[in-house]
């Protein structure tokens, strides 16, 4: 029995502590769960059910087309025979006239229009779905910011509170001096401000972190509850110089569409061989001296060549040559851009590395200052205003070095973004 009570205890102990652990939240977490959320998301499954229009009405144009006509027509005059033969009747066609007939043409060769036709659906189909991508990418510099924001607040709040637990145990001391007459009510005083100071500072950071987490949540589609347990780990920096960006591919689409828009001009001036063939129902048949109400029918096969255009196709292809410039100097500008926030990036990197050297020393320092000074307000040799001063002293070096230690994470991170590697 007193086995399996231990047992129980593990396990009730065990369990609470497990779900906590699953409820870490890193980077990598959110980014992934914005994009998801993300309604622009859904714009790529549209664009593909696009694409799979277009190419099926595309192929429509290798299969017959079947058109159903009909007039009823009547004319000033008719096809007469303008001789008189003895004993024979030449009938002569009636001035109304009427027909009803269908018309059926077969391409035979498109001349490779419905293939380019094709190659442009397609192309088109992966720019967009590449600007997508873009925009996508566009979302992981938002949540980061909120991350590192939260963060930064988390770690802020957990020196507050240890600050006021040096506080705390510092009034305890105090107010026994003060009951013994061997301290001023006045220097309690000073230290209870201080604490009431600090805790309206945690105050106002925790609903800063509440903000910070409530846009998180909106772009992630997850609620705050689940945000609260933020995990530092990301992923190590790799450090490659080489410029991944999703636009550089879109520059790539775009330019591979008017490569696609060029081709197409040169399939619409190729020659054209198609099948026709017509049946149909009227008065009169193809037998003009018929003056009956008959069927007939014909087939045959036909071509046609655009010879001259008067250079239309050239100066249209001269237009899609100067746009391909237009992407390739946006590309040159998005390039450089690139390469002066990288400059920049790697600077403020370099920056917060010599700082937080200097950091942990300056610590060091400071808490054996705020040490001696708590000795020394024990003994009564400095009062309560010099104690905070030095303590606020070190736990202000504190802040700042957190400050500078999240600031370089998410610099790293940000120089991740910049290139392309996050």
């Amino acid at each position: 029995m007193r086995k399996k009570t231990i047992q129980l205890l593990f396990l009730l102990l065990f369990v609470p502590f497990h779900f906590l652990m699953a409820q870490t939240v890193t980077l990598e977490q959110c980014q992934q769960w914005a994009r998801e959320n993300h309604p622009v998301l859904k714009q790529s499954e549209i664009y593909q059910q696009i694409l799979d229009l277009k190419n099926e009405n595309n192929a429509t144009s290798l299969l017959p087309q079947v058109t159903l006509n009909g007039q009823a027509t009547y004319q000033s005059d008719v096809t007469k025979v303008g001789i008189s033969i003895p004993n024979i009747h030449i009938p002569t066609a009636s001035k109304d006239q009427y027909k009803v007939y269908l018309d059926l043409r077969q391409t035979i060769w498109d001349g490779g229009l419905n293939k380019a036709k094709q190659l442009i659906n397609e192309t088109e189909n992966a720019g967009n779905q590449q600007g997508v991508e873009v925009e996508l990418y566009q979302l992981k510099e938002k949540v980061n910011q909120f991350y590192f924001n939260s963060f930064l607040i988390q770690q802020n709040l957990s020196i507050l509170e240890k600050k006021n637990g040096t506080l705390t145990e510092r009034r305890k001391f105090m107010e026994s001096a003060v009951k013994n007459g061997m301290l001023l009510s006045s220097e309690l005083d000073q230290l209870l401000a201080e604490l009431l100071k600090t805790d309206q500072l945690v105050l106002e950071l925790k609903s800063n972190r509440e903000t910070v987490l409530s846009a998180l949540a909106i772009l992630t589609g997850k609620p705050v509850d689940q945000l609260q347990n933020i995990d530092m780990t990301t992923n190590p920096i790799q450090g490659d110089n080489q410029l991944k960006r999703p636009e550089m591919e879109l520059f790539a689409k775009q330019t591979d569409l008017l490569n696609a828009n060029s081709e197409i001009l040169k399939k619409q001036r190729n020659p054209k061989l198609f099948g026709f063939g017509q049946a149909g129902y009227g008065r009169p048949g193809l037998n003009m001296l018929n003056n009956e109400f008959d069927t007939y029918y014909l087939v045959g096969l036909g071509f046609n060549w655009n010879v001259l255009d008067w250079k239309n196709t050239s100066r249209q292809r001269q237009v899609l040559k100067l746009q391909q410039e237009i992407v390739q100097t946006k590309q040159e500008t998005f390039v450089r851009n690139i390469d002066l926030a990288t400059d920049q990036q790697n600077k403020q990197i370099s920056q917060l590395t010599e700082l937080l050297k200097t950091d942990q020393d300056l610590i060091v320092i400071l808490e054996r200052i705020t040490k001696v000074s708590a000795s020394k307000l024990e003994n009564g040799a400095i009062t309560t205003a010099d104690y905070i001063q030095d303590l606020n002293a070190e736990t202000s070096a504190k802040l700042t070095v957190e400050t500078h230690k999240i600031q370089l994470q998410e610099a790293q991170v940000k120089l991740e973004n910049i290139r392309g590697n996050q």
